[in-house]
C-alpha cells in the first residue's frame, strides 16, 4: 500500500494561476517539490511560461520547448547539453573565460548568501568585461537568503547590487526570494525564480496519507521491531506505509535561530538520545511516537491503549517536508 500525495487539483491550479505572471520563472528541481519535475514542467507550460529553471544539468529535460535556466553554476568539468535552449549560470571569473564562446550565460553576483557569485568589486574586472563580448549575455543572477532579515533587507540589497551590475552591462535581473509584488522596487526588467511559493504556496490543497499495513496488540515491556525495544505501555503497534526510502524520518540540521527554536531543538535532541522520536504520522489528531526508527518502506508506531487503533487498510495523515519526500503516487483529485 502506498504513501500518497493527494492534490485538490482545482484549488492547487487556482493558486498557480493567481500567483504566476510573466515575470515569474517556475523552478522544477530535486524531487519536484514532491510532485516530480515532469509534472511541474507540464504545469509551467500550461500556465504559459516561456522559461523554466532547474537545479542541475542532470535535470535539463531533453525535449524542452522552453528556455531552461540551470541554477547550479557551470564548471569546466560539466558537459554542456547540446541544446540552444539552455541558459548557464556562471559564478566565477575563471569559468566566465572558460565557457565556450556563444554560450547563453547568466552572470551570478555574490550576495549576502555567500554561496556562489562574482563579488561586487570584481564586476569591472578586465576578465569579465572581455568575456561579455564572447558570450551571449542573458542577464545578472542574484540569489538572496531567507530568514530574520526579511523582505526589506533583500530588496535593499537587490536594488544596490542590481544597479552596480547594470552599470557594467544592461540586462535583466534574475532574482530569488523577493516578493513578486515588489519586483518594480528593484528595477525595470526583473524576473523572479519561484519554486516553493508557487508549487507549495497553498498547503491546504495538499494532503499526504499513509496506509495502515498491520496492527498488533502489545503489553508493556514486550519487545518489538528490529532493535527489540521494550514498549512503554499497553497498546498497539501499527505498521504504516512510508519509510526512509520515501524520506520519512530523515532530517536536515536544524535551522533554529531564536532562543525558543533552539530550546525546542535541544529538547527534541534529548528525546532522540533517549530513543524516543515523534513520527510525522497523525492518528486521532495527534502525532504518534515511532516504536523504533523507520524502516526502508514502512514505519512502526506505538499507539497507547486509550486510543482505538485504525484497521488494516485505513489511511492516516502524514506531515512531511515535501522537498525531501518521494511519494509512491500523486493523486490529482
Amino acid at each position: 500500500m502506498p504513501l500518497v500525495l493527494h492534490v485538490d487539483s482545482d484549488r492547487w491550479r487556482e493558486h498557480l494561476r493567481s500567483t504566476w505572471n510573466p515575470d515569474i520563472v517556475p523552478v522544477a528541481k530535486g524531487n519536484g517539490y514532491g510532485f516530480g519535475n515532469h509534472r511541474l514542467l507540464a504545469e509551467s507550460r500550461a500556465m504559459g511560461a516561456r522559461t523554466v529553471a532547474v537545479g542541475t544539468y542532470f535535470e535539463v529535460p531533453p525535449d524542452s520547448r522552453e528556455d531552461v535556466v540551470v541554477l547550479s553554476p557551470w564548471r569546466p568539468f560539466h558537459e554542456i547539453p547540446q541544446s540552444k535552449n539552455v541558459i548557464h549560470t556562471v559564478s566565477r571569473l575563471a569559468d566566465l573565460v572558460s565557457i565556450p564562446a556563444g554560450s547563453r550565460v547568466l552572470i551570478e553576483v555574490q550576495t549576502s548568501m555567500r554561496r556562489h557569485g562574482i563579488g561586487a568589486r570584481e564586476l569591472r574586472h578586465t576578465m569579465l568585461l572581455n568575456a561579455l563580448d564572447r558570450i551571449r549575455f542573458e542577464g545578472w543572477s542574484l540569489h538572496f537568503p531567507m530568514g530574520p532579515r526579511g523582505t526589506s533587507g533583500n530588496l535593499r540589497e537587490a536594488a544596490e547590487l542590481g544597479k552596480a551590475a547594470q552599470d557594467v552591462r544592461r540586462g535583466p535581473l534574475w532574482v530569488s526570494h523577493v516578493p513578486a509584488q515588489k519586483l518594480t522596487d528593484i528595477g525595470d526588467d526583473v524576473r523572479l525564480r519561484m519554486g516553493t511559493g508557487l508549487w507549495l504556496g497553498d498547503r491546504g490543497a495538499l494532503t499526504v496519507r499513509a496506509t495502515v499495513l498491520d496492527v498488533h496488540s502489545v503489553r508493556r515491556g514486550e519487545r518489538v521491531g528490529y532493535r527489540q525495544r521494550r514498549v512503554s505501555g499497553d497498546g498497539h503497534i501499527l505498521v504504516v506505509s512510508g519509510g526512509t526510502a520515501h524520506g520519512v524520518g530523515l532530517e536536515a540540521p536544524t535551522a533554529a535561530a531564536s532562543v525558543r527554536q533552539r530550546a525546542i531543538a535541544m529538547a527534541k535532541g534529548s528525546l532522540d538520545a533517549a530513543g524516543m522520536a515523534l513520527s510525522p504520522f497523525t492518528i486521532e489528531g495527534k502525532q504518534r511516537w515511532f516504536a523504533e526508527p523507520p524502516h526502508m518502506q514502512a514505519s512502526m508506531l506505538f499507539l497507547p491503549s486509550a486510543v482505538p487503533p485504525p484497521a488494516v487498510g485505513d489511511e492516516v495523515g502524514v506531515d512531511v517536508r515535501f522537498t525531501t519526500t518521494t511519494f509512491d503516487r500523486v493523486s490529482m483529485n
